[in-house]
């Protein structure tokens, strides 16, 4: 890839340059290259959780049928009946 670089100075603790450091040498690249993924996969993530719906909203959606046709939903509807009834317990052999 072609970036256009910036540099930026920025005042991180102890704990994180450790890792850091840590990270660089086990990937074998620079401690900026660690910040720019870090960067885009914590963006990633974000997006990806910008596209999740509000437990509320799963829920409207579930109880709207989740997706299933109204005929899918009443033959599997009939199936499960039929198999609760014909189901036999050790107790009724």
């Amino acid at each position: 890839m072609n970036y256009r670089m910036i540099r930026t100075s920025m005042t991180l603790d102890p704990a994180t340059l450790e890792a850091m450091d840590a990270l660089a040498k086990k990937w074998s690249v620079s401690k900026a290259e660690v910040m720019r993924r870090a960067v885009r996969r914590l963006k990633e993530e974000a997006e990806q959780d910008s596209r999740k719906p509000t437990p509320l909203q799963a829920l409207e959606w579930l109880q709207g049928g989740g997706g299933l046709p109204a005929k899918a939903g009443a033959e599997l509807r009939k199936a499960v009946k039929a198999e609760r009834k014909a189901k036999r317990y050790w107790w009724q052999a």
